[in-house]
């Protein structure tokens, strides 16, 4: 089968690989799209992949075309979106009910092989299967939106919050339409792309600007959320925090990225500094919302690409350009 391989940091191409065979409790998905976000840029770069060569590709769907000997739940013909979350189901945090924070965290398409090629394997434990009225195309933005579901788990938004959302890429766009749906006052959007900022319009966002000095809130806003992973997005969000209000880092920030906290105000005024990592408890879920057409895919993705371009949809989203960008084995 045909696949994109990271080499090496640095280095991505599309090659012919063996075809994946199911252990007793996985199937085999044909790969129907593969969606690309900023994790993928950070196995690119020798982050989070403990070895290389690795089959990148945790955000996708498809139909199942073989299935373990154990596997009762799903059978071939189904249509299935895949949750790319492994854990040990040993260790304190998995025990106490958060795997997302796993001794032997690993995932599909991150630790080991995933869905940016013809056909990937994965646990029948991991896969949801879709409504009829789902085009499985469109089935990888289950994923990116199961991490945003997490992050409004973490933030237990308040009726009538002043949000601040810092990023209008796709992780952006999706907390600005779960932010809409858990009672926000109003939601401004930052972004210096100006592309992205109008489609944050276009999903009615309260106000938009390329800063936040643009912006008439003094006091500041009660829950901000960095979707940029950016080190000049995240300092500046941290001093934009309301007296109680919360701070969620949601985008996925450098290894070595730093920020610079002020502990007597965090004090003093009751701030929260938070994370959200991945997916927990929210997969499930995020397909439901899904099914309700809490989405418009039309809007959210903007580049359908062969898998063989697979090298030139990384540089399209490594340059900023359109929102979620997928590749269509």
């Amino acid at each position: 089968m045909r696949a994109a391989i990271v080499e090496a940091p640095g280095k991505v191409s599309v090659t012919t690989v063996p075809d994946p065979t199911p252990g007793p409790r996985d199937v085999v998905v044909d790969v129907a799209s593969c969606g690309l976000c900023g994790t993928d840029l950070h196995i690119l770069q020798g982050e989070f992949a403990p070895s290389l060569p690795l089959v990148p590709g945790h955000e996708f769907a498809g139909e199942i075309v073989g299935v373990g000997r154990e596997v009762t739940e799903l059978a071939v013909g189904d249509r299935v979106a895949v949750d790319p979350s492994l854990h040990c189901h040993e260790c304190r945090y998995c025990r106490s009910g958060r795997g997302n924070l796993c001794e032997r965290w690993a995932a599909i398409g991150v630790t080991v092989s995933g869905g940016a090629a013809e056909y990937a394997v994965a646990p029948v434990a991991n896969c949801v299967k879709l409504p009829d009225h789902i085009d499985v195309k469109d089935a990888a933005l289950i994923e990116p939106l199961s991490c945003a579901v997490r992050g409004y788990d973490v933030l237990n938004s308040t009726l009538g919050a002043e949000v601040l959302i810092y990023g209008s890429g796709t992780m952006g766009l999706m907390m600005l339409e779960l932010a809409k749906r858990t009672g926000a006052a109003g939601v401004d959007v930052l972004d210096v792309n100006p592309e992205r900022l109008a489609t944050a319009g276009l999903l009615g966002c309260s106000r938009s600007a390329a800063g936040a000095d643009e912006l008439d809130r003094p006091g500041g806003w009660d829950v901000v959320i960095d979707a940029t992973g950016n080190a000049a997005a995240i300092q500046d969000g941290l001093g934009r925090v309301a007296k109680g209000g919360t701070f969620l880092q949601f985008g996925v920030a450098d290894y070595a990225t730093t920020a610079v906290i002020e502990p007597y105000r965090i004090y003093n005024q009751e701030i929260t500094i938070t994370g959200s990592m991945a997916v927990l408890h929210s997969y499930e879920r995020a397909a439901a919302l899904f099914a309700t057409g809490i989405l418009d895919p039309s809007v959210f993705i903007s580049d359908r690409l062969p898998l063989d371009q697979y090298p030139q949809a990384v540089d399209r989203f490594k340059a900023g350009v359109g929102r979620k960008i997928v590749v269509e084995p």
